[in-house]
């Protein structure tokens, strides 16, 4: 049984329709990640899942309940991390943790989890005082204090530095090694390509594909791309020779070399050596989980 399952729900708000039959599965162990633009329906999907929301149609189980029939049942067994939080101004981090903790039956040691995120030195701090990264750490140590078997995160590192944000994805990567399931929100698909298992392209409230990352840039975006420069006068009509290339285009001496078959690269250095062409630079291209999103949906990601 999955963790997760959502199958056909719909959520309007009047006229606007946020979710639209989305389906979808999240598996026991895997960080799944609903990637998509700001307004794609990634938080009303999570909300909805979390028991915050309830569709207008479709059903939904989370670990095996009703989200909103079972909510206070679900609440011992699931962690949640909203995309908008805030606390108390001058709530020191202890006294944070230790009301979260307060909350559940079974909570975990609220100091050894401050330390294991990196926030030790923060225990007195106000949360006022608190950096982005450092709140957001907090917020996860809030969702994790029940020791949760499901963790949902939604856009959990929008706004930090690229710093921060690195420290975070490797505590999201802890929360599964630890044997737990994380379901997260994200428009920032290098976020996803890095942490998730499968990933769900939703985009104006649909499922738009559905796997891992590199299925996904397998399925959509087959093409490769070499990019050498050299001074070769010849190599222009000699690249384009090569069995399959698809295409070949040339700007000053850099030769963008374009094609689908998995030994491209293979036949473009067989080439190189054949012909006796002197390459200055050689590199190749691969298509990233972004290039997906703008093949699928026309469009780039708005932060």
């Amino acid at each position: 049984m999955p963790v997760v399952h959502v199958s056909g729900i719909r959520k309007t708000y009047g006229r606007t329709v946020a979710v639209d039959e989305v389906s979808f599965d999240v598996h026991a162990g895997e960080i799944f990640g609903l990637i998509g633009p700001n307004g794609a329906g990634k938080t009303t999907t999570m909300e909805c899942a979390e028991g915050l929301r309830a569709p207008d149609r479709g059903t939904i189980s989370v670990l095996g309940m009703d989200p909103i029939r079972h909510a206070y049942a679900l609440q011992e067994r699931i962690g949640v991390q909203l995309q908008e939080a805030q606390l108390q101004k001058r709530i020191k981090v202890r006294e944070a943790v230790g009301l979260w903790a307060s909350l559940y039956r079974n909570a975990v040691d609220g100091d050894r989890l401050i330390e294991q995120l990196g926030l030790g030195d923060k225990r007195n701090a106000w949360f006022m005082t608190l950096s982005g990264g450092q709140k957001q750490r907090l917020f996860i140590a809030l969702a994790l204090i029940n020791d949760p078997e499901l963790v949902f995160l939604d856009e959990l590192t929008t706004g930090l530095d690229p710093q921060a944000r690195r420290a975070i994805w490797d505590l999201v990567r802890g929360i599964r090694q630890r044997g737990k399931t994380v379901f997260l929100t994200t428009h920032l698909m290098e976020e996803a390509e890095r942490l998730c298992d499968r990933v769900a392209i939703i985009d104006h409230g649909r499922i738009v594909d559905i796997g891992t990352p590199a299925e996904l840039v397998r399925r959509n975006c087959p093409e490769r791309a070499v990019i050498i420069v050299t001074e070769d006068r010849a190599a222009l009509e000699r690249f384009r020779a090569i069995p399959r290339v698809a295409s070949v285009t040339c700007e000053g001496s850099r030769f963008t070399i374009r094609g689908q078959e998995d030994d491209l690269v293979t036949e473009v250095i067989e080439c190189l050596a054949e012909q006796h062409i002197r390459a200055i630079d050689f590199r190749t291209e691969h298509p990233t989980l972004e290039d997906v999103f703008l093949k699928l949906t026309g469009h780039s990601i708005r932060d």
